[in-house]
């Protein structure tokens, strides 16, 4: 067993795991979850917080790509991604879930987030020329219409605005050059819809597309690969300031230095694996040393080593050694008793409110549409 034992294997009896990973989070200590599988953190971060609605539970969403992909990740995907990466380095979550394929990426270093990372308050005055910079340097992109995060819009004194990790785009009216209000708007209508009093605004990419980052870049492809750059779409591409598909895999060639999950953890932060998290991260490594092997041939898009975009399971596990454990006693839980209905009776629920009658726990009916 690794250094990060205990381990909770998935539980036949419904959620009976996410019950009592819940009861084991406290807001003084986050609680940091590796799961085996990317189903299992989607299901234990809905679940978790049910159970504990008062917590804040995060998910790191993957990328949803395989290793070396020709494409990038949805918009979505990335918006969701920078959003809790930046909760989990200021402390704003609880419960952090996080599958082991994406745990053991490359990430960005907290220091670009932090540079990129910028507020913007009703009633404030703003330099619309600032704010474009600063747009810019974020790796926002200018458009006619806002319609997905990572963009934004100017018409005289109006500004949209739709912020990686926010669910909704924003409407900044200005008189002057102060901020006369602040709400959201549907994308499809156009039409605002509530006032907010202030904007968080986070990159529109997890690698930087500036000068200096893409000069970084630049030099970088050069010292890993040898032959002539400008026959690599990718490079042509980033000289051009395009971020063509796929360049998620060449996100170290962005940076001096990245940053793991361990870095973006508090340092008070417990440690828990759900499933056979070890087993899982070898294979992962497998099947991505794999697809380096047969991919590796193809000179118009040299690829990365596998150990330059992630953590090899070894170097993992290493990382994390500084954190605690959380430990579980052992859990029983019981399937539920026969509840169905029973439609010639004269109450046809009368078995589930008998149940309900003795249950002194929350409930959770799911019934299917008609």
């Amino acid at each position: 067993m690794n250094a990060l034992s205990p381990v909770i294997q998935p539980m036949s009896v419904g959620s009976s795991d996410a019950r009592a990973l819940a009861a084991l989070a406290d807001k003084r200590q986050p609680l940091f979850i590796l799961t085996a599988t990317a189903a299992d953190a989607e299901r234990l971060a809905q679940e978790i917080a049910w159970f504990r609605p008062e917590l804040a539970v995060h998910r790191l969403p993957d990328w949803e790509t395989l290793p070396y992909d020709h494409f990038s990740p949805h918009p979505d995907l990335v918006s969701e991604r920078l959003a809790t990466l930046y909760q989990f380095a200021n402390g704003q979550a609880d419960v952090g879930i996080v599958p082991i394929s994406t745990a053991m990426l490359r990430f960005c270093p907290r220091d670009f987030l932090a540079a990129r990372a910028f507020f913007i308050k009703s009633k404030s005055r703003l330099d619309i020329l600032a704010l474009r910079d600063q747009l810019t340097l974020a790796g926002y992109t200018h458009s006619t219409q806002v319609v997905a995060p990572g963009e934004y819009s100017q018409r005289g004194g109006i500004i949209d605005l739709f912020p990686m990790g926010s669910a909704v785009p924003y409407r900044i009216d200005l008189l002057d050059d102060e901020i006369e209000s602040i709400k959201t708007f549907d994308v499809d209508t156009q039409r605002s819809i509530y006032p907010v009093p202030e904007i968080r605004l986070l990159p529109a990419r997890e690698f930087p597309m500036d000068d200096a980052g893409r000069a970084r870049f630049r030099e970088s492809f050069r010292d890993r690969f040898e032959g002539d750059p400008s026959k690599s779409r990718a490079y042509k591409d980033i000289t051009n300031g395009l971020a063509p598909p796929g360049i998620e895999y060449y996100l170290p060639l962005f940076f001096t230095e990245t940053a793991t999950l361990a870095d973006y953890m508090p340092e008070n932060a417990r440690c828990f694996l759900h499933g056979d998290v070890h087993a899982s991260a070898q294979a992962f490594w497998r099947d991505t040393k794999s697809r380096y092997d047969l991919l590796r041939g193809d000179r118009e898009r040299p690829l990365l080593p596998p150990g330059d975009i992630f953590l090899t399971v070894e170097q993992f596990f290493e990382a994390l050694k500084r954190f605690d454990r959380a430990a579980l006693a052992e859990v029983h839980a019981l399937p539920l008793p026969a509840l169905e209905i029973d439609r010639r009776a004269e109450d046809p629920i009368v078995r589930l409110r008998q149940f309900l009658a003795g249950f002194t726990g929350r409930a959770l009916i799911i019934a299917e549409s008609v």
